[in-house]
């Protein structure tokens, strides 16, 4: 077992208390599977992933989105057909050489991304601007091999929850317009999860292989540390001329057409985990919680106090259950209240119903709210109304709190030596004036020891006076440095 930290986990005890929480809460099983980078899902985990998943699914829904399913199995002739492509990939690509004892005569790839396989089968399905925008997504493992330093979730070598979409369009006017509506579904998944973000479009020498630019959202863990949670990518016409894919446009012509690219990945349910929870545990936002209300009956000590409890119970139960509210009655007889209490609190669950006999007796109920351990007293015909009152507080609060601990981590100066005692410290984002010459970027990220995340998206120009703190030449706007993972 993984015991349990100290009550710092906003500093040096994050990654023990990470993993202190994904065990208790039986959410990830990592590092005892036998294949280093890979862990498993657990039941709740998995409930927890499935809800996020629903999430992203129907923002794509909405926006025209349709989901395909491709082979996890890429041949190595499809893979290379984008040369910058494959450079970006090359060490990190697992490749399947046999078929049982006999040595295949196409290599194949585990799935490191779909780019090649996608565009590749584009160039059957699409041959007209009347078939265009065309969206497609799928939700897929992906496998990288990764050499630095793995952690569950953050770092794999099998990503098992990687949403990626894959969009074609007849202008590059329409693939700009489609990077701006994959940032709003991101930006509105995030907001519904309650998570802070910051977005930035990475620098040159950090985009996606084979993109024109690539922008990133990121935010803070609880250590300083930025945490990539989604990108998109636009991808000019790189791939479609690697596969000679073209399409007739609406003037009669043949030419390229345009492609996007967008993903998020496990990460996310490692950010919900990080972000929101606190020393007793997992704490959710409502919408995407297993079980949404946990009733937990007080032994009573007479049958008369016994029978009134099972009769509220019964009606609680009802109320919520009809009022699609996910809900789960913890009776078991073999543990106390208070382990119940922590059980629970541990594993997140946005409210706690207390039923003892003198509730029973009054038609009361006592909730408790996981995110505050604040506790009410309410007439039990109220319950749906209350509940739901409870849910939305919830939310609210988890949403001010993260964003205002996003808000603090952020540092603006035009002074090295700031910048690079921020970082020391832990705290998270600087932004420094910046002249736009990458070896200024590069030289700077050496001196703070943090890595160059990009610039700001939308641009935002430094002010008429800003100067690079590095080179004394004008700046142009911002780049932020931080710590990463």
């Amino acid at each position: 077992m993984v015991s349990e930290p100290s009550r710092e986990k906003w500093t040096n005890e994050y990654p023990r208390w990470f993993d202190w929480i994904i065990e208790e809460a039986e959410i990830y099983d990592y590092g005892r599977y036998p294949v280093k980078g890979m862990g498993v899902w657990m039941p709740y985990g998995f409930q927890i992933r499935r809800r996020i998943i629903e999430l992203i699914r129907d923002l794509l829904d909405a926006r025209g989105h349709e989901e395909v399913l491709f082979p996890m199995l890429i041949p190595e002739i499809l893979l290379r057909r984008e040369t910058e492509h494959v450079k970006g990939f090359e060490d990190e690509v697992y490749w399947v050489t046999h078929g049982g004892l006999k040595p295949l005569d196409v290599k194949l790839a585990l799935r490191p991304t779909s780019e090649t396989s996608i565009t590749y089968m584009e160039t059957f399905w699409i041959k007209s601007y009347k078939q265009l925008p065309k969206k497609y997504y799928q939700i897929v493992s992906i496998f990288r091999y990764e050499t630095k330093a793995t952690r569950p979730m953050i770092r794999l070598r099998e990503v098992t929850t990687f949403k990626e979409a894959h969009t074609v369009h007849d202008s590059f006017e329409d693939a700009e317009r489609q990077v701006r509506e994959a940032l709003e579904i991101y930006l509105e998944f995030f907001d519904r999860l309650a998570i802070p973000y910051i977005v930035s479009r990475r620098p040159e020498w950090d985009k996606f292989a084979g993109a024109l630019y690539t922008i990133a959202i990121d935010t803070i863990m609880p250590d300083g540390r930025t945490l990539q949670i989604g990108t998109a990518h636009n991808l000019g016409q790189n791939f479609t001329k690697a596969f000679d894919f073209k399409i007739q446009l609406q003037d009669e012509s043949l030419d390229y057409p345009w492609q996007t690219s967008y993903g998020i990945s496990d990460r996310v349910v490692a950010t919900v985990v990080s972000i929101h929870g606190d020393d007793r545990g997992t704490v959710l936002p409502p919408n995407i919680a297993p079980i949404q209300v946990v009733i937990i009956p007080i032994p009573a000590k007479d049958e008369e106090s016994k029978r009134q409890i099972d009769t509220l119970l019964s009606q609680v139960v009802k109320a919520l259950k009809g009022a699609g509210i996910r809900v789960k009655v913890d009776d078991r007889e073999e543990m106390r209240p208070g382990a119940k209490f922590f059980y629970w609190e541990t594993r997140g669950v946005p409210v706690r119903i207390e039923i003892g006999a003198k509730e029973a007796k009054e038609s009361k109920l006592t909730l408790v709210r996981r995110d505050t351990l604040e506790k009410k007293t309410i007439d039990a015909e109220n319950v749906v109304v209350e509940v739901r009152k409870l849910f939305d507080e919830i939310y609210n609060n988890l949403y001010k709190r993260a964003w205002n601990y996003l808000r603090q981590r952020i540092k603006r100066t035009d002074s090295i030596q700031e910048a690079k005692d921020w970082i020391k410290d832990k705290k998270g984002v600087v932004e420094l004036p910046w002249c736009g010459h990458e070896e200024c970027a590069l030289k700077l990220e050496e001196e703070l020891e943090g890595k160059a995340l990009g610039t700001p998206w939308p641009l935002e120009s430094a002010p008429e006076t800003a100067k690079c703190p590095l080179c004394g030449r004008k700046a142009i706007t911002w780049m932020r440095y931080a710590k990463s993972y």
